[in-house]
């Protein structure tokens, strides 16, 4: 699918296999005998989402309760770092706390204090010269806590910079603000990392703003339910007008637009065969890597802003999803 980078979860990782059995594999690349780029996230939108599992966050760090075995965990500021150490991924992420939308500008700023005092701790303990370690910028909505973030972690010199806290419930123009009033303090000639964002619009709106990099789990959410995104917006491959069609989802070069029809994948999807998901997954996240590719040409070729304004009028929705 000729994707950048390749994203693998510190998490569920850590829980299943483990790290260490990762670690004696020789390493996330050797594990899953994959070369290309990886990156770990540190696990903090976790400590966010799986709110039921969790126990209170202290300044130590976070418990929480494995779902799998029952057993307790414990991340701290340097245990992450050591668990993506030991997973071996090429940029690996600071500790952070993610916290709700809404929020307080009292607990945020709390919170803010916190993700900056771990991501020094997990900076001191990282030893391995050969990851770049990523710092997270927290603040919500409150551009002052934004530029506070930003500037503290600049000054601690990370080899790239994730704007952190964004796409967690909050209004689309409230997301589009957040990066907005964070970019501007992140340094031009290091990677700025924009994170849980997938949507056309929001990938659009990032790269005008100067974000270099993105990950989401929306392409395979969305396959995995049957929804496809094509260059005219999404389709539901499980309605019956596609049983008989036996042409390609659209003209792509995905695998499988190269090898299916859509009657075949709303069979697969129907009859619920894992490949079916599988497949749908390809052509989605194939989909938005080379309308990247293609955004990256229209900038060489100074038409980003008409292009993106076309794919999203073609696709028929402003959101892009």
């Amino acid at each position: 699918m000729n994707a950048g980078i390749i994203l693998a979860n510190t998490y569920h990782l850590e829980l299943r296999p483990g790290s260490e059995i990762i670690q004696k594999a020789g390493g996330i690349h050797s594990f899953m005998n994959y070369d290309g780029p990886i990156l770990t996230d540190s696990g903090g939108y976790q400590v966010f989402s799986l709110t039921k599992l969790r126990d209170k966050i202290t300044e130590e760090g976070v418990s929480f309760k494995d779902p799998l075995s029952g057993d307790k965990h414990f991340f701290s500021p340097e245990e992450v770092i050591k668990i993506q150490e030991r997973i071996g991924a090429d940029i690996i992420m600071s500790f952070d706390e993610c916290p709700p939308f809404p929020c307080s500008k009292e607990y945020m700023a709390k919170s803010v204090d916190r993700t900056l005092r771990w991501a020094k701790r997990g900076k001191k303990v990282h030893t391995k010269k050969d990851q770049a370690l990523f710092g997270i910028v927290q603040g919500g909505d409150y551009p002052d806590l934004r530029q506070y973030c930003a500037s503290e972690l600049v000054s601690m010199d990370f080899d790239g910079y994730s704007i952190g806290g964004t796409a967690i419930g909050e209004p689309r123009l409230t997301e589009y603000h957040e990066v907005e009033i964070t970019i501007p303090f992140l340094p031009y000639n290091k990677p700025r990392y924009l994170m849980g964002i997938g949507s056309l619009d929001m990938l659009f709106d990032g790269i005008r703003k100067g974000v270099d990099m993105f990950d989401c789990v929306l392409p395979t959410r969305l396959a995995r339910h049957g929804s496809l995104l094509t260059r005219k917006g999404r389709i539901n491959i499980l309605k019956s007008v596609y049983k008989d069609d036996f042409n390609p989802i659209e003209k792509c070069d995905c695998y499988t637009c190269k090898n299916y029809t859509k009657a075949y994948l709303h069979h697969l999807m129907k009859c619920e065969e894992s490949l079916g998901g599988r497949l749908c997954s390809i052509h989605n996240v194939r989909f938005l890597i080379r309308i990247m590719e293609e955004a990256r040409k229209a900038i060489k070729e100074d038409k980003f802003l008409s292009y993106a304004a076309k794919i999203l009028q073609d696709f028929g929705s402003e959101r892009g999803f």
